[in-house]
């Protein structure tokens, strides 16, 4: 796993020299610590920069940028890619000569036999920049889930690209500023949706997307690979027999895996003991015949979130090399401001604190790669929120007529608020009372008449890039279950631009590469045909997944509803650090901008901290986007007046 930077220029008054492109590249250094390289083209006014993070062939033949035989293929690259080396067979049988063991290589000549059409043949997570100088353009392109992040400016005079923003920033003509679009898009969702960024004029690669610029500046942009299965697939699915559906998910998922451990350096799991990471646990056993290497968390001195009991109960079966570290509340306050250094842009999830001590601990015992259980609640529903928003908004869609649901939405809404019971039912029935989508996502925030009051200008409803989201989605299938259209939608969104942005930025501070078996895409494909009845039984989630490993796992872990790496957020929120964050809340230069109500901010931090609702969600909310406006825009434009 690595960073990768680079510039296009489209005439000779943007900066494209071997200096810029090296101060974006370094900046990324704790993506790749092992290498880094810059190349210049200066005829064709491209420039390319590499830090590398060494996990096949550790050699110096894997350096990049890299280039092909005759230097007119130039590549830099993030990623991995599972089918490299079955690849390479077909390509040295046409005449490729290669020069390293790399998986780089590979998508070099590929890209030389198939142009764009070699995204199709790549299995594997990754983002990369191809400048071909035949055609004189750069070709960019992101993998099929998201995996690995990719960023680009396009200005008057050129563009510029990196793994992540802050490369972008070091280029002299990009210049830093708040999005107030992206920022009411942030408050509802707690991460800003493609193709937009917290920075004004920095945007995002989708996933699954790929876009050319030409040398004049020509733009080009194309979604290549669509979640949604079609109806004939989603029918041959429905019409296999249950035993067949389990067994097909315990086979792909084990495939899955077996292809995630291609590494040579040492690799282990991140270990819950909930369902997910207990599955990898078990399947990497089946496929290795040393110790699972595993890594566990859990804050000090709150049980309520402590899930070791369940890791060591995983560890001793599987007589795992287990490896455990505590956080606590100095640990979580002295971390805070590297998490905003990493992130770029507030992401709203807090599950990044553990993940930082887990990562950096998994990387301090040596090892390099981890497997992760991110995806599998997305595939297989199993977050509560998503068959109580089955429960509750089907219904209420089905029996309510049009012409009222957007008063009754309302009062639900104020009801459930008033009452401190039921509060995720009133605001769902609000969302499905106000449009014409009946789910809006995982874990919202701000959103309804509470974000009406805290917004003081009129800004661009939220639902606008769901309900794009929904059409793109019923444009491949209207006949499709509510299962699909939210798994959809979450694949879309949440899941690229959260929950693998989190583990993206977290991992690779500690310059630890995550994979992530369930979002291998045959398996997605699979668990997308599924119909609802083998996701949802029984009031429980992920009916199929808990099948598949009913003969492996021990019943306590098949029968443990959701958790996950925990922090005990709502207590910190109550205690000095809730003081903290209200303070820098209050001081934050973003508060001068008069977008935010912070009379009624303080109200928040007033009632959770009494006890009146749990309102740590929509504090740490706004604690992450004043920090970082505090970190990113006004310390530079401080210092530059």
């Amino acid at each position: 796993m690595c960073g990768i930077a680079g510039i296009l220029a489209f005439n000779d008054a943007f900066a494209y020299d071997e200096a810029t492109v090296t101060r974006m590249r370094d900046v990324l250094r704790h993506r790749g610590p092992d290498d880094a390289g810059a190349t210049v083209c200066v005829d064709e006014r491209v420039a390319l920069g590499h830090r590398r993070l060494s996990i096949i062939d550790l050699s110096h033949a894997g350096h990049q940028p890299m280039a092909n035989e005759d230097r007119s293929v130039w590549i830099t690259y993030n990623g991995e890619v599972y089918n490299h080396a079955t690849l390479r067979r077909g390509l040295e049988a046409r005449g490729h000569a290669y020069r390293s063991a790399t998986d780089t290589e590979t998508i070099v000549h590929l890209y030389e036999e198939h142009g764009v059409g070699c995204l199709e043949r790549l299995d594997g997570m990754f983002a990369f920049a191809i400048w071909d100088a035949s055609r004189r353009r750069l070709f960019l392109a992101r993998d099929r889930l998201g995996v690995k992040p990719l960023y680009y400016a396009r200005l008057a005079d050129g563009f510029v690209f990196g793994s992540e923003i802050k490369a972008i920033l070091e280029h002299p003509a990009v210049s830093r500023d708040l999005d107030e679009e992206a920022f009411a898009d942030y408050l509802t969702f707690g991460f800003t949706p493609p193709p937009r960024s917290m920075f004004r004029g920095i945007h995002k690669l989708g996933a699954g997307e790929w876009m050319t610029v030409s040398a004049a500046g020509e733009m080009r942009w194309q979604m290549w690979w669509d979640p949604m299965p079609s109806a004939a697939v989603s029918k041959a699915v429905a019409e296999l027999g249950e035993a067949e559906m389990v067994s097909e998910v315990r086979r792909l998922l084990r495939e899955s895996i077996r292809k995630r451990m291609m590494s040579d350096v040492p690799f282990g799991v991140f270990l819950s003991g909930g369902l997910d990471s207990s599955t990898n646990v078990a399947l990497m056993a089946e496929v290795t015949d040393r110790p699972v290497r595993t890594y566990s968390t859990a804050p000090r001195g709150h049980p309520r979130y402590d899930e070791l009991g369940y890791a060591r109960l995983l560890a001793d079966r599987f007589a795992t090399d287990h490896h455990e570290v505590l956080v606590d509340d100095a640990g979580m306050r002295d971390f805070l401001p590297e998490l905003v250094f990493h992130q770029d842009e507030p992401l709203s999830d807090w599950t990044a604190i553990p993940q930082h001590f887990v990562s950096r601990l998994a990387r301090d015992t040596g090892t390099i790669v981890v497997q992760v259980g991110e995806g599998a609640d997305e595939l297989f529903h199993g977050y509560q929120g998503y068959l109580d928003h089955r429960r509750v908004v089907v219904p209420f869609q089905r029996w309510v007529p049009q012409a009222i649901r957007r008063p009754v939405g309302t009062l639900a809404v104020h009801a459930t608020r008033r009452a401190g019971r039921g509060v995720r039912h009133g605001e769902a029935l609000y969302d499905a009372g106000h449009s014409r989508v009946p789910y809006w996502g995982g874990a919202l925030c701000f959103r309804g008449p509470l974000k009406q009051r805290l917004l003081r200008r009129e800004h661009p409803d939220a639902i606008r890039t769901v309900e794009r989201i929904w059409d793109e989605a019923s444009e491949r299938r209207t006949d499709a279950d509510l299962f699909q259209y939210m798994t959809y939608l979450e694949l879309r969104q949440r899941l690229p631009e959260l929950l693998l942005a989190r583990l993206d930025r977290i991992a690779m501070a500690s310059s630890v590469e995550g994979r992530e078996p369930f979002l291998d895409h045959e398996l997605v494909e699979f668990a997308m045909a599924l119909p609802p009845r083998m996701k949802h039984r029984g009031g429980y989630g992920k009916y199929v997944l808990r099948a598949a490993m009913s003969d492996t796992l021990p019943p306590e872990v098949l029968a443990r509803p959701k958790q996950g790496f925990g922090s005990p957020m709502e207590e910190w929120l109550r205690g000095d650090f809730g003081r903290d964050a209200q303070t820098a809340v209050r001081r934050s230069a973003l508060a001068e901008r008069g977008l935010l109500d912070y009379e009624l901010v303080d109200r928040l931090f007033t009632a959770h901290r009494r006890g009146r609702g749990d309102w740590s969600k929509h504090l740490w909310n706004l604690y992450c986007a004043s920090v970082w406006y505090d970190r990113w825009v006004a310390r530079v434009a401080s210092a530059q007046g």
